[in-house]
């Protein structure tokens, strides 16, 4: 073949193959600009009445009137949450199935779990931080200590003689203790309950001394006058409980030990889809009665961009994964 045809050619490839390229981009942007022509599924990998569940299903109306689209929840807990997120995972990476991740299935789970049917860094993107729940330490209302110094000293004075609830094997109650520990110098054995409900009654009859669960969750027994808390592991302390001190005012600079869950999308989805979501996300979460809502139960409002997300779950992945590691804390 000649040098001039065998150019021609080969500038002809080119052309048809700049040409296809532009064809399907093309093809993704009215495909995204047209998002969404159905409904849009979002997995909520817990059950129906739970804070995820009530997150997604708060900001439903909203988002229904941006898209003209509904959203349809669909609950499929178990297995820490990764039962739900591998369905999202492993969905068709065009904008109609979402889910509520957490830190379980997506920051701690590759730490914990020997083995996991999806991976959270390549599997799943991250599309917008939705809320944040600091815990709250609890111990008995009859307790020496009345802050949280007087209850690190006395628990150093105790040696190994402390036990702490936590309301489940590797949930953010058991891991932040562990970080509490950790950071303030003291010893505590773990004792795991299955929920809120136990592990609170367990600490109310001082059958453990310690634990760290969300404010709402022990409400009743603060109330009853069975247990009292002596702080708040969020940086600044809860505008719903103005008295109660953060861990960092002790004397433990930047401590910080949230429980986050957030939307997720499957891997390969449309970044203009991403940014579309996003955008009516944030939207959704400043509707005023939303942020009451989610007020009443103690939830802090995320919001921001996608890139912002991402990047906080990496500095989640680190922080959480020394801490597992360090603790050798594995669920199967």
């Amino acid at each position: 073949m000649n040098k001039p045809l065998a150019q021609h050619r080969l500038t002809q490839w080119a052309l048809g193959a700049i040409a296809s390229t532009c064809l399907a981009l093309s093809a993704v942007t009215a495909s995204a600009q047209a998002w969404p022509t159905k409904p849009v599924k979002v997995v909520v990998p817990a059950p129906a009445g739970s804070s995820l569940d009530v997150i997604v299903r708060g900001m439903a109306e909203t988002l229904k009137n941006r898209w003209g689209q509904p959203l349809v929840v669909e609950n499929k807990p178990g297995a820490g949450g990764t039962i739900g997120m591998d369905a999202v995972a492993k969905a068709t990476p065009d904008g109609y199935t979402l889910g509520i991740g957490f830190n379980g299935p997506v920051a701690f789970g590759p730490f914990m779990f020997k083995k996991m049917p999806y991976d959270p860094t390549k599997d799943l993107i991250p599309v917008v931080l939705t809320t944040s729940q600091p815990n709250v330490l609890a111990v008995p209302a009859n307790h020496p200590a009345q802050n949280f110094k007087e209850f690190v000293t006395w628990a150093k004075n105790q040696g190994d003689k402390v036990s702490y609830a936590s309301v489940g094997l590797g949930s953010s109650s058991h891991l932040s203790m562990e970080l509490l520990k950790a950071t303030a110098g003291f010893e505590a054995t773990h004792v795991p309950f299955n929920g809120s409900p136990p592990a609170a009654l367990s600490v109310a009859q001082n059958e453990t001394q310690a634990l760290l669960a969300v404010e709402p969750a022990l409400l009743s027994l603060v109330q009853g006058g069975r247990l009292k808390l002596l702080a708040v592991t969020s940086p600044q302390r809860l505008s719903a409980r103005p008295d109660l001190p953060t861990v960092a005012e002790a004397g433990y600079t930047g401590f910080d030990a949230l429980a986050w869950n957030g939307l997720f999308a499957p891997a390969g989805t449309p970044a203009d889809v991403i940014a579309r979501i996003n955008t009516d996300v944030n939207a959704a979460m400043a509707d005023p009665a939303f942020k009451q809502n989610m007020l009443k139960q103690g939830l802090i409002i995320g919001g921001g961009s996608a890139a912002s997300f991402k990047s906080f779950i990496e500095a989640e992945t680190r922080k959480w994964g020394a801490i597992i590691t360090k603790a050798n804390i594995k669920i199967d």
